[in-house]
């Protein structure tokens, strides 16, 4: 089962989306995928904002959101809940870090998931399982070959 960060599910929207992001998608069962209600906190903040400054473009987003993002994800979008809170916490202590991505971490941790995301790096001292679409499976062993190797 699989969490999705926000720049995944925006990553899907894009015309000219990441080939190894579409390549993954396209592989797995929409039933093993799922977001945060945080993904549809940080969408919904960055729609509010374009909106502001560019009414067609926030309409569009918006539109996306609604018709795409939550009837897409119906019944698979997972609450921030009291077990949640209580293993964000712990992910702050002792650092500190993003309220955001503690708590998709939280989610991921609590349900037994694999955060998927490019942004590896925000996520790798949570102890949560990482999957990054953007780097290709191949790409990816050939890597791990490689530092096991030296």
């Amino acid at each position: 089962m699989f969490l999705l960060d926000t720049d995944v599910v925006s990553e899907l929207r894009k015309r000219n989306a990441d080939a190894n992001v579409l390549r993954w998608s396209r592989t797995q069962m929409a039933s093993s995928l799922f977001i945060s209600s945080i993904t549809i906190l940080e969408l919904e903040t960055g729609i509010l904002r374009i909106e502001r400054r560019d009414p067609t473009q926030g309409a569009a987003l918006r539109m996306w959101l609604e018709q795409h993002v939550l009837k897409a994800f119906a019944g698979r979008i997972l609450t921030v809940d009291t077990q949640v809170a209580r293993r964000c916490a712990q992910l702050h202590v002792p650092d500190p870090r993003s309220e955001c991505d503690a708590l998709i971490a939280a989610t991921a941790l609590v349900h037994g998931m694999t955060v998927v995301t490019r942004n590896t790096i925000d996520f790798q001292s949570c102890g949560v399982a990482l999957l990054n679409p953007w780097v290709s499976q191949l790409d990816e062993e050939a890597a791990v070959y490689s530092r096991a190797s030296r």
